[in-house]
């Protein structure tokens, strides 16, 4: 199920059921000239803020996404709300304040908004009284499924018409167990897109892990590049990953690996063995600051009677293998940051680093030209 909320919802009450009767509206533009305003149509997106059981209706939850602090909470209805996390007032945090009655409360001076960000009490102007100017604190629109909380930072009209989010695989259907990890990155989004879908370097930062240094093998895929997507598939059918043979593939059935991006931030891994036996992973990037990114990253996966025994294994095999992501995204990031950004070069093998690029670039500078053209090609590297 999908809990949507919309922009124009009337507002809730808390401490008073009377209107807003102010004869204006306080408004003090923002300036637009953070990440969120100048990344292109990047911010036309549904973008994860928060686990669905972080958000409740007892207790503020801060998060940041595109370098708007946020902070959520649930309204008497239920349904996650998220606001721009300063006070209207003397600028503090919200998130540092408390929930009640669906509505949340400023530490500094309890300015009181509910769930629609207006304010409804203002302490200083006397006891139940009803504030003198209508104020309001931005509100996002959010979108709740599959256990994740996401908003949307475009303009606000837009986000009823907009696709829903990309809902995870497996999650919930028969055969399939999942689990989540939430990971902090070092990295723009374009460069943990190319980690996460990069297999010559799993020889390497993931040695003995996931693949094995000095034993080259020559690998072929296809490379398809659509409006809003790279789909990427490996055709090795003897490939084989850490501990898969010995435990999850007794039958030996060969390997099939795709790997798949989809505009603007989410990566999908498959592994599978035959037609029964598989994980996926699912990685959802949300953008923190230009460089730095909250990764939700989930693992669903199917392996009948050994489902039990996977859920044992597989959260500490797949935390090994991030953290080492983690530790190889912070050494490029820190070298581009002190060589002033990218001056790649390239081989065959980065076509699909070359097709994600495409992508984000042409989002980033807001779609002014034609988008990138489809195309399919056949790549072939060694690992």
């Amino acid at each position: 199920m999908i809990a949507r909320t919309a922009p124009d919802r009337p507002p809730l009450s808390c401490a008073s059921d009377a209107p807003l009767t102010g004869a204006t509206l306080e408004h003090a533009p923002e300036p637009r000239d953070g990440m969120r305003w100048t990344s292109g149509t990047l911010n036309a997106h549904w973008y994860v803020a928060a686990l669905s059981r972080q958000v409740t209706g007892q207790r503020p939850f801060a998060s940041t996404v595109m370098e708007e602090p946020l902070v959520l909470f649930r309204g008497t209805d239920g349904r996650a709300t998220a606001l721009r996390d300063r006070c209207l007032h003397r600028n503090a945090q919200l998130s540092e304040g408390d929930v009640f009655d669906g509505c949340i409360g400023c530490p500094y001076h309890g300015w009181t908004y509910d769930a629609t960000g207006a304010c409804i009490t203002v302490p200083s102007e006397g006891p139940d009284a009803t504030p003198a100017i209508a104020r309001r604190v931005e509100r996002f629109p959010t979108v709740e499924q599959d256990g994740l909380v996401w908003v949307w930072l475009g303009d606000p009209d837009d986000a009823s018409s907009a696709p829903e989010p990309f809902r995870l695989p497996g999650v919930g259907q028969d055969g399939w167990r999942s689990y989540m990890m939430l990971t902090e990155f070092d990295g723009d989004v374009t460069d943990l897109v190319e980690n996460f879908m990069d297999v010559p370097h799993t020889a390497f930062v993931h040695a003995g892990w996931f693949r094995k240094a000095g034993m080259a093998k020559r690998a072929e895929a296809t490379v398809e590049r659509t409006k809003g997507a790279v789909h990427v598939e490996y055709f090795q059918p003897d490939d084989s990953i850490g501990f898969s043979r010995r435990l999850l593939n007794p039958d030996g059935a060969p390997m099939t690996h795709t790997d798949r991006f989809f505009m603007p931030n989410v990566t999908r891994v498959d592994y599978m063995w035959g037609s029964r036996r598989g994980f996926v992973i699912t990685s959802q990037i949300t953008p923190v600051t230009r460089d730095r990114a909250l990764v939700y990253t989930c693992i669903a996966f199917r392996f009948g009677a050994f489902n039990p025994v996977a859920r044992l294994l597989l959260p500490a095999y797949t935390r090994i293998v991030i953290n080492q992501d983690v530790r190889i995204m912070a050494n490029q990031t820190a070298n581009l940051r002190r060589h002033g950004g990218r001056r790649f070069h390239g081989t065959e093998a980065d076509v699909i680093h070359r097709a994600i690029e495409s992508l984000r670039d042409h989002a980033l500078a807001g779609e002014p030209a034609p988008p990138p053209e489809p195309f399919s090609t056949r790549i072939a590297f060694w690992m």
